[in-house]
Protein backbone atom coordinates (compact mmCIF):
# COMPACT_ATOMS: atom_id res chain seq x y z
CA UNK A 1 0.00 0.00 0.00
CA UNK A 2 1.44 3.38 -0.98
CA UNK A 3 1.91 6.21 1.46
CA UNK A 4 -0.70 8.19 -0.46
CA UNK A 5 -3.32 5.43 0.04
CA UNK A 6 -2.51 5.13 3.75
CA UNK A 7 -2.88 8.86 4.18
CA UNK A 8 -6.30 8.77 2.45
CA UNK A 9 -7.55 5.96 4.78
CA UNK A 10 -6.39 7.93 7.81
CA UNK A 11 -8.28 11.03 6.66
CA UNK A 12 -11.45 9.01 6.05
CA UNK A 13 -11.28 7.43 9.54
CA UNK A 14 -10.80 10.85 11.13
CA UNK A 15 -13.84 12.14 9.24
CA UNK A 16 -15.95 9.14 10.38
CA UNK A 17 -15.21 9.51 14.10
CA UNK A 18 -17.35 12.66 14.57
CA UNK A 19 -20.18 10.97 12.71
CA UNK A 20 -19.91 7.82 14.83
CA UNK A 21 -19.76 9.87 18.01
CA UNK A 22 -22.88 11.80 16.99
CA UNK A 23 -24.65 8.54 16.16
CA UNK A 24 -23.78 7.07 19.56
CA UNK A 25 -25.13 10.17 21.28
CA UNK A 26 -28.41 9.87 19.37
CA UNK A 27 -28.70 6.16 20.17
CA UNK A 28 -27.96 6.88 23.83
CA UNK A 29 -30.63 9.55 23.95
CA UNK A 30 -33.18 7.28 22.29
CA UNK A 31 -32.28 4.44 24.65
CA UNK A 32 -32.59 6.72 27.65
CA UNK A 33 -35.95 7.96 26.42
CA UNK A 34 -37.16 4.38 25.94
CA UNK A 35 -36.06 3.35 29.42
CA UNK A 36 -37.65 6.44 30.92
CA UNK A 37 -41.00 5.98 29.18
CA UNK A 38 -41.24 2.21 28.85
CA UNK A 39 -39.38 1.13 31.97
CA UNK A 40 -37.63 -2.18 32.49
CA UNK A 41 -40.92 -4.06 32.14
CA UNK A 42 -41.69 -2.62 28.72
CA UNK A 43 -44.62 -0.50 29.92
CA UNK A 44 -44.89 3.31 29.83
CA UNK A 45 -44.04 5.03 33.07
CA UNK A 46 -45.75 8.09 34.47
CA UNK A 47 -48.77 9.21 36.46
CA UNK A 48 -52.27 8.06 35.56
CA UNK A 49 -55.48 9.40 37.03
CA UNK A 50 -57.72 6.86 38.78
CA UNK A 51 -61.25 8.08 39.55
CA UNK A 52 -62.38 6.50 42.81
CA UNK A 53 -65.58 7.70 44.48
CA UNK A 54 -66.68 9.16 47.81
CA UNK A 55 -63.90 9.01 50.44
CA UNK A 56 -65.79 6.56 52.68
CA UNK A 57 -66.69 4.15 49.88
CA UNK A 58 -65.18 0.87 48.73
CA UNK A 59 -63.95 2.33 45.41
CA UNK A 60 -61.72 4.72 47.34
CA UNK A 61 -60.21 1.96 49.48
CA UNK A 62 -59.63 -0.23 46.43
CA UNK A 63 -57.84 2.63 44.67
CA UNK A 64 -55.57 3.21 47.66
CA UNK A 65 -54.64 -0.46 47.84
CA UNK A 66 -54.01 -0.77 44.09
CA UNK A 67 -51.84 2.36 44.25
CA UNK A 68 -49.61 0.64 46.83
CA UNK A 69 -49.47 -2.60 44.83
CA UNK A 70 -48.27 -0.80 41.68
CA UNK A 71 -45.39 0.81 43.56
CA UNK A 72 -43.75 -2.61 43.77
CA UNK A 73 -45.26 -4.51 40.81
CA UNK A 74 -44.89 -1.74 38.21
CA UNK A 75 -42.08 0.64 39.27
CA UNK A 76 -42.47 4.04 37.68
CA UNK A 77 -46.25 3.82 37.37
CA UNK A 78 -48.13 6.11 39.76
CA UNK A 79 -51.87 6.31 40.30
CA UNK A 80 -53.28 9.74 41.08
CA UNK A 81 -56.42 9.03 43.09
CA UNK A 82 -59.20 11.45 42.15
CA UNK A 83 -62.28 11.48 44.41
CA UNK A 84 -65.57 11.55 42.53
CA UNK A 85 -69.31 11.23 43.06
CA UNK A 86 -69.31 7.62 41.91
CA UNK A 87 -69.92 5.44 38.84
CA UNK A 88 -71.54 7.95 36.49
CA UNK A 89 -68.96 10.59 37.33
CA UNK A 90 -66.18 8.02 36.84
CA UNK A 91 -67.46 7.08 33.39
CA UNK A 92 -67.58 10.74 32.37
CA UNK A 93 -64.03 11.33 33.62
CA UNK A 94 -62.55 8.34 31.79
CA UNK A 95 -64.48 8.99 28.57
CA UNK A 96 -63.30 12.62 28.58
CA UNK A 97 -59.66 11.67 29.27
CA UNK A 98 -59.56 13.36 32.69
CA UNK A 99 -58.65 9.98 34.19
CA UNK A 100 -57.32 6.83 32.56
CA UNK A 101 -58.80 4.34 35.02
CA UNK A 102 -61.85 4.00 37.25
CA UNK A 103 -64.38 1.59 38.72
CA UNK A 104 -68.02 1.69 37.62
CA UNK A 105 -71.08 -0.50 38.01
CA UNK A 106 -72.33 -2.43 34.98
CA UNK A 107 -75.75 -0.75 35.14
CA UNK A 108 -74.15 2.70 35.02
CA UNK A 109 -72.15 1.61 31.96
CA UNK A 110 -75.33 0.35 30.27
CA UNK A 111 -77.15 3.63 30.81
CA UNK A 112 -74.20 5.98 30.26
CA UNK A 113 -75.38 8.54 27.71
CA UNK A 114 -72.28 10.67 27.51
CA UNK A 115 -69.97 11.21 24.55
CA UNK A 116 -67.04 8.84 24.35
CA UNK A 117 -68.92 5.73 25.44
CA UNK A 118 -67.59 3.91 22.36
CA UNK A 119 -64.05 4.51 23.64
CA UNK A 120 -64.64 2.80 26.99
CA UNK A 121 -63.05 -0.59 27.59
CA UNK A 122 -62.98 -3.03 30.50
CA UNK A 123 -59.97 -4.43 32.33
CA UNK A 124 -61.71 -6.82 34.72
CA UNK A 125 -64.90 -7.61 36.51
CA UNK A 126 -63.95 -6.99 40.13
CA UNK A 127 -66.71 -7.75 42.63
CA UNK A 128 -70.41 -7.13 43.12
CA UNK A 129 -72.00 -4.11 44.77
CA UNK A 130 -74.93 -4.93 47.02
CA UNK A 131 -77.90 -2.55 47.00
CA UNK A 132 -78.69 -1.44 50.52
CA UNK A 133 -81.55 0.58 51.99
CA UNK A 134 -80.48 1.56 55.49
CA UNK A 135 -82.95 2.68 58.17
CA UNK A 136 -82.85 3.02 61.98
CA UNK A 137 -83.47 -0.34 63.69
CA UNK A 138 -86.86 0.82 65.01
CA UNK A 139 -88.04 2.38 61.74
CA UNK A 140 -91.58 1.70 60.46
CA UNK A 141 -90.08 1.24 56.97
CA UNK A 142 -90.19 -2.42 55.93
CA UNK A 143 -90.37 -2.00 52.15
CA UNK A 144 -89.46 0.65 49.60
CA UNK A 145 -93.14 1.59 49.25
CA UNK A 146 -93.07 2.77 52.89
CA UNK A 147 -90.64 5.56 51.96
CA UNK A 148 -93.30 7.75 50.37
CA UNK A 149 -93.05 11.29 51.71
CA UNK A 150 -89.96 10.54 53.81
CA UNK A 151 -86.49 12.10 53.89
CA UNK A 152 -84.26 9.75 51.94
CA UNK A 153 -80.58 9.84 51.03
CA UNK A 154 -80.44 9.05 47.31
CA UNK A 155 -76.72 9.38 46.61
CA UNK A 156 -74.81 12.16 44.90
CA UNK A 157 -76.19 13.24 41.50
CA UNK A 158 -73.52 11.51 39.37
CA UNK A 159 -73.29 8.34 41.41
CA UNK A 160 -74.37 4.79 40.72
CA UNK A 161 -76.31 5.00 43.98
CA UNK A 162 -78.48 7.79 42.62
CA UNK A 163 -79.04 5.87 39.41
CA UNK A 164 -80.27 2.72 41.13
CA UNK A 165 -82.17 4.59 43.87
CA UNK A 166 -84.29 6.31 41.23
CA UNK A 167 -84.97 3.00 39.48
CA UNK A 168 -85.91 1.25 42.72
CA UNK A 169 -88.23 4.04 43.83
CA UNK A 170 -89.92 4.04 40.43
CA UNK A 171 -90.36 0.25 40.53
CA UNK A 172 -92.03 0.64 43.93
CA UNK A 173 -94.48 3.18 42.54
CA UNK A 174 -92.82 6.27 44.01
CA UNK A 175 -91.89 9.30 41.92
CA UNK A 176 -88.16 9.77 42.71
CA UNK A 177 -88.42 13.55 42.18
CA UNK A 178 -91.60 14.27 44.14
CA UNK A 179 -92.54 11.15 46.11
CA UNK A 180 -89.69 11.47 48.61
CA UNK A 181 -87.63 14.32 50.01
CA UNK A 182 -84.37 13.36 48.37
CA UNK A 183 -81.01 14.23 49.90
CA UNK A 184 -78.02 14.03 47.48
CA UNK A 185 -75.48 12.66 49.96
CA UNK A 186 -72.56 10.24 49.91
CA UNK A 187 -72.59 7.29 52.27
CA UNK A 188 -70.61 8.96 55.07
CA UNK A 189 -72.76 12.09 55.20
CA UNK A 190 -75.95 10.06 54.81
CA UNK A 191 -75.02 7.90 57.78
CA UNK A 192 -74.31 10.95 59.91
CA UNK A 193 -77.64 12.51 58.94
CA UNK A 194 -79.52 9.27 59.72
CA UNK A 195 -77.93 9.03 63.16
CA UNK A 196 -78.75 12.68 63.84
CA UNK A 197 -82.42 12.13 62.94
CA UNK A 198 -82.31 14.32 59.84
CA UNK A 199 -82.92 11.39 57.46
CA UNK A 200 -85.41 8.54 57.63
CA UNK A 201 -83.43 6.25 55.32
CA UNK A 202 -80.65 6.19 52.75
CA UNK A 203 -79.74 4.11 49.73
CA UNK A 204 -76.27 2.73 49.23
CA UNK A 205 -74.68 0.48 46.62
CA UNK A 206 -71.32 -0.91 47.62
CA UNK A 207 -69.12 -3.91 48.31
CA UNK A 208 -69.57 -5.83 51.55
CA UNK A 209 -68.94 -4.65 54.09
CA UNK A 210 -68.80 -0.90 53.47
CA UNK A 211 -66.74 0.64 56.27
CA UNK A 212 -68.93 3.75 56.58
CA UNK A 213 -72.03 1.61 57.19
CA UNK A 214 -70.11 -0.59 59.64
CA UNK A 215 -68.99 2.49 61.58
CA UNK A 216 -72.56 3.76 61.67
CA UNK A 217 -73.93 0.43 62.93
CA UNK A 218 -71.34 0.26 65.69
CA UNK A 219 -72.81 3.27 67.46
CA UNK A 220 -76.31 3.54 66.00
CA UNK A 221 -78.58 0.49 65.56
CA UNK A 222 -79.61 0.04 61.92
CA UNK A 223 -81.65 -2.32 59.80
CA UNK A 224 -81.32 -3.20 56.11
CA UNK A 225 -84.64 -3.18 54.23
CA UNK A 226 -85.15 -6.04 51.70
CA UNK A 227 -85.09 -5.03 48.02
CA UNK A 228 -85.09 -8.40 46.28
CA UNK A 229 -88.85 -8.40 45.72
CA UNK A 230 -88.38 -5.58 43.18
CA UNK A 231 -85.87 -7.45 41.02
CA UNK A 232 -88.40 -8.87 38.54
CA UNK A 233 -90.18 -5.53 38.19
CA UNK A 234 -86.93 -3.74 37.49
CA UNK A 235 -86.11 -6.18 34.72
CA UNK A 236 -89.58 -5.87 33.20
CA UNK A 237 -89.58 -2.08 33.14
CA UNK A 238 -86.03 -1.40 32.01
CA UNK A 239 -83.94 -3.62 29.74
CA UNK A 240 -80.73 -1.94 30.94
CA UNK A 241 -81.24 -3.36 34.43
CA UNK A 242 -80.20 -6.85 33.31
CA UNK A 243 -77.03 -6.23 35.29
CA UNK A 244 -78.95 -6.66 38.55
CA UNK A 245 -79.31 -10.07 40.15
CA UNK A 246 -81.11 -11.17 43.28
CA UNK A 247 -78.67 -11.76 46.13
CA UNK A 248 -78.63 -12.34 49.87
CA UNK A 249 -76.96 -9.78 52.08
CA UNK A 250 -75.50 -12.05 54.80
CA UNK A 251 -76.46 -11.86 58.46
CA UNK A 252 -74.14 -9.74 60.60
CA UNK A 253 -72.28 -8.28 57.64
CA UNK A 254 -73.01 -5.18 59.72
CA UNK A 255 -73.32 -5.44 63.50
CA UNK A 256 -76.59 -7.10 64.60
CA UNK A 257 -78.24 -7.15 61.17
CA UNK A 258 -80.15 -10.22 59.90
CA UNK A 259 -79.81 -11.68 56.42
CA UNK A 260 -82.02 -9.95 53.84
CA UNK A 261 -82.86 -10.52 50.18
CA UNK A 262 -81.55 -7.69 48.03
CA UNK A 263 -79.92 -7.18 44.63
CA UNK A 264 -76.33 -7.04 43.43
CA UNK A 265 -74.61 -5.51 40.41
CA UNK A 266 -71.08 -6.16 39.06
CA UNK A 267 -68.30 -3.61 39.28
CA UNK A 268 -65.97 -3.19 36.32
CA UNK A 269 -62.45 -1.78 36.29
CA UNK A 270 -62.51 0.43 33.20
CA UNK A 271 -60.19 2.38 30.92
CA UNK A 272 -60.18 3.74 27.34
CA UNK A 273 -59.25 2.03 24.09
CA UNK A 274 -56.37 4.51 23.50
CA UNK A 275 -54.55 3.73 26.77
CA UNK A 276 -51.27 1.88 26.09
CA UNK A 277 -51.87 -1.91 25.93
CA UNK A 278 -48.59 -2.61 27.78
CA UNK A 279 -49.74 -0.46 30.69
CA UNK A 280 -53.17 -2.08 30.77
CA UNK A 281 -51.69 -5.58 30.57
CA UNK A 282 -49.45 -4.85 33.56
CA UNK A 283 -52.30 -3.41 35.60
CA UNK A 284 -54.51 -6.39 34.76
CA UNK A 285 -51.78 -8.71 36.01
CA UNK A 286 -51.41 -6.65 39.20
CA UNK A 287 -55.17 -6.73 39.85
CA UNK A 288 -55.38 -10.51 39.52
CA UNK A 289 -52.14 -11.24 41.40
CA UNK A 290 -53.01 -8.90 44.29
CA UNK A 291 -56.47 -10.30 44.98
CA UNK A 292 -55.59 -11.68 48.40
CA UNK A 293 -53.53 -8.63 49.42
CA UNK A 294 -56.25 -6.12 48.50
CA UNK A 295 -58.88 -8.51 49.88
CA UNK A 296 -57.47 -8.07 53.39
CA UNK A 297 -58.90 -4.55 53.40
CA UNK A 298 -61.49 -4.69 50.61
CA UNK A 299 -63.14 -7.97 51.54
CA UNK A 300 -65.32 -7.99 48.42
CA UNK A 301 -62.18 -8.14 46.27
CA UNK A 302 -61.45 -11.68 47.49
CA UNK A 303 -63.83 -13.02 44.84
CA UNK A 304 -61.80 -11.65 41.91
CA UNK A 305 -60.34 -14.47 39.81
CA UNK A 306 -59.60 -15.45 36.23
CA UNK A 307 -62.89 -17.33 35.84
CA UNK A 308 -65.03 -14.25 36.48
CA UNK A 309 -62.73 -11.33 35.61
CA UNK A 310 -63.26 -11.71 31.86
CA UNK A 311 -67.05 -11.34 32.05
CA UNK A 312 -67.18 -7.59 31.56
CA UNK A 313 -70.48 -7.13 29.72
CA UNK A 314 -71.54 -4.55 28.53
CA UNK A 315 -67.97 -3.41 27.78
CA UNK A 316 -65.47 -5.26 25.59
CA UNK A 317 -62.06 -6.05 27.05
CA UNK A 318 -59.18 -3.70 26.37
CA UNK A 319 -56.55 -5.23 24.07
CA UNK A 320 -53.99 -5.17 26.88
CA UNK A 321 -56.32 -6.97 29.28
CA UNK A 322 -57.22 -9.55 26.64
CA UNK A 323 -53.50 -10.14 26.02
CA UNK A 324 -52.95 -10.87 29.71
CA UNK A 325 -55.86 -13.29 29.95
CA UNK A 326 -54.63 -15.15 26.86
CA UNK A 327 -51.15 -15.43 28.37
CA UNK A 328 -52.42 -17.19 31.49
CA UNK A 329 -55.09 -19.31 29.85
CA UNK A 330 -54.49 -23.00 30.67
Amino acid sequence: MTSTTTWQHTVRRRRLWPLLAALLLVLGAVGGWWLDTAGQGGYPRGTNGFATGVPEGVYSQYGQDLQKILHSSMPGVELRLDPSQGSVDNLQRVAAGTDNFAIATADAVSEFPGPGKDKLRAIARLYDDYLQLVVPAGSPVHSVADLKGMRVGVGEPRSGVNLVAREILTAAGIDPDHGVIGAPLGVGDAGAQLAAGHLDAFFWSGGLPTSAVTSLAEHFPIRIVPLGDLSDKLHQENSTTDAYRTAVLPANVYPNTPAVLTMAVPNLLITRADVDPRLVEGITRAVIDSRDTIGLEVHAAQVVDLRTAVYTDPLPLHLGAASYYRSVKP
